[in-house]
């Protein structure tokens, strides 16, 4: 198996055992196992854990951006910054869902790793600064956009704890309010 292959392997089973289980939960043998990878090759792709873990939420962040941008994008101006929690509502509802994936290995590992705040960090800055052009093509402020943002981000951690896609809905009557009453007052 060439390089690329066993990196995808890998970074697909890590994925699945991270996001489902908890980094902690899961160690390199059985990422080992469940990829098919050799030991050997793994640590040759990832010299350490903690180098799987940030490929992982690198890999993760790239992906989870472009599914948004995906599905946003292609709607009508006006109405993007809405389709946002359109788009989180169909996340919600995935078999899978457990929440920010960026969010529950923070919580696992982001007092020990600086690795992994720095890469929390700046997924939850990129999506802030996609809501942000979003808002701007409104005609809305940056605050608009960190108000919007904070919406969406309660909307995750709400659904995952609520084990439902509701709060996607919630979160995006609150943004119908709060989107009114700023241009209403402008």
């Amino acid at each position: 198996m060439d390089l690329e292959t066993a990196r995808a392997r890998v970074l697909d089973t890590a994925e699945e055992l991270f996001y489902g289980r908890g980094v902690q939960a899961v160690g390199m043998d059985e990422i080992r196992s469940a990829s098919g990878v050799s030991l050997k090759r793994l640590y040759q792709l990832f010299p350490s854990k903690g180098d799987l873990v940030e490929a992982y939420l690198r890999r993760r962040d790239a992906r989870w951006r472009a599914a948004l941008a995906g599905y946003v994008d292609t709607r009508p101006a006006e109405v993007r910054v809405l389709a946002v929690f359109d788009w989180l509502y169909q996340w919600f509802g995935e078999d899978d869902f457990r929440g920010c994936g960026f969010v529950n290995c923070f919580g696992e590992l982001g007092s020990t790793s600086p690795v992994v705040a720095d890469v929390t960090r700046a997924h939850k800055q990129a999506f802030q600064e996609y809501l942000a052009g979003l808002v701007a093509a409104t005609g809305g402020s940056p605050e608009l956009a960190v108000h919007l943002a904070l919406l969406a981000e309660g909307a995750i951690t709400t659904a995952s704890i609520a084990g439902s896609p509701e709060p996607a809905r919630q979160a995006r009557a609150a943004a119908i309010l709060l989107l009114d009453r700023y241009f209403a007052g402008r």
